[in-house]
């Protein structure tokens, strides 16, 4: 069903251990017409995540078939992983009229640019960056050769937020989350 209006798309981006996937997961429960879209990952799955709704978790040979195919609006190497967005599953929620958020990296966040120039881009920083050592040793998931990679590679992606449409600081869960709701609302009600 094609509503004749094109859905919005929105990207959310920001540094390992800000916060994207809880405040992604709270979104989901408020009252807001947007549709997550989930990304393929040739990573390990953490403790408490569920192939098919966390990530799409597949090994680096299916990967890479599926970027042969074409299968990608776009996909990156991050921390020695690949990750990658469905074309299909986005292109089809747009088509409907749907407002779609996507979770992923800069380089990614660049590829949609690109592709989709009217996307909105949303980064979320961390209060500082010793609250978000803190959050990476509190998540648990990283060895301290893969914590410094995640701490280095913050201070380089901060480095772009100007090419970002907002930046939101996540200091509190309940401010963040209602702060990207309004922004979803408002770039929503523009395109109508």
């Amino acid at each position: 069903m094609n509503t004749g209006k094109q859905g919005t798309l929105f990207v959310l981006s920001g540094p390992s251990g800000v916060g994207k996937g809880t405040v992604i997961d709270k979104l989901s429960t408020e009252d807001i017409n947007v549709e997550y879209s989930i990304s393929v990952t040739t990573r390990e799955p953490r403790r408490g995540e569920e192939d098919g709704q966390d990530y799409i978790f597949v090994n680096e040979d299916e990967f890479f078939r599926m970027v042969e195919d074409n299968k990608f609006i776009e996909w990156a190497r991050v921390h020695n992983n690949y990750y990658g967005t469905l074309k299909r599953t986005v292109q089809d929620l747009l088509n409907k009229g749907k407002d779609v958020i996507l979770e992923i990296d800069i380089q990614g966040a660049r590829q949609i640019r690109d592709k989709f120039p009217a996307a909105i881009l949303i980064f979320l920083l961390p209060p500082s960056l010793d609250e978000l050592e803190d959050r990476l040793d509190k998540r648990g998931s990283e060895d301290p050769d893969s914590k410094k990679t995640r701490l280095e590679n913050a201070r380089q992606e901060m480095n772009e937020i100007s090419y970002y449409d907002y930046q939101v600081k996540n200091d509190n869960l309940e401010d963040t989350v209602y702060q990207i709701k309004e922004i979803i609302k408002k770039e929503s009600k523009l395109k109508e």
